[in-house]
């Protein structure tokens, strides 16, 4: 396991339960029992804040704490094209694109063996914003 991974988990400043969210989603991986529920506060159309509890592995740990970090204060819009993004993070050939290549430190080929623990939070995010 790569350092970086647990250095990104262990940064848990939006680990917490957003009071007053205005939306909200709750979602489990299948395959090895993750939990993820995230929490945010939608105003003008950005996202300004966003809040996660989860129940999961260090790799699913590590997305979300750079998930939250790297989308807050951002529009919908771009929030949305990052979600439509991060469906090809794990496809062949396919190249994060420079505005988010700070997810090509935990989302490569290297670990695609947890690619559903990793794209929990993405998926967690999409269902919160029904994008």
């Amino acid at each position: 396991m790569n350092l970086n991974i647990i250095k990104i988990a262990s940064n848990t400043e939006n680990h917490k339960i957003v009071k007053n969210h205005t939306h909200f989603s709750k979602n489990k991986n299948p395959i090895c029992g993750d939990e993820m529920s995230i929490s945010l506060i939608i105003k003008d159309d950005k996202l300004i804040d966003f809040g996660y509890q989860c129940k999961s592995c260090i790799y699913c740990q590590a997305s979300v704490s750079l998930l939250s970090r790297s989308t807050i204060k951002l529009t919908l819009n771009e929030v949305s094209n990052l979600l439509k993004e991060s469906e090809l993070f794990f496809k062949s050939n396919n190249k994060i694109s420079n505005k988010w290549k700070i997810f090509e430190d935990i989302i490569n080929k290297e670990n695609i063996s947890r690619k559903e623990c990793l794209l929990l939070p993405f998926k967690t995010l999409s269902k919160a914003l029904e994008v």
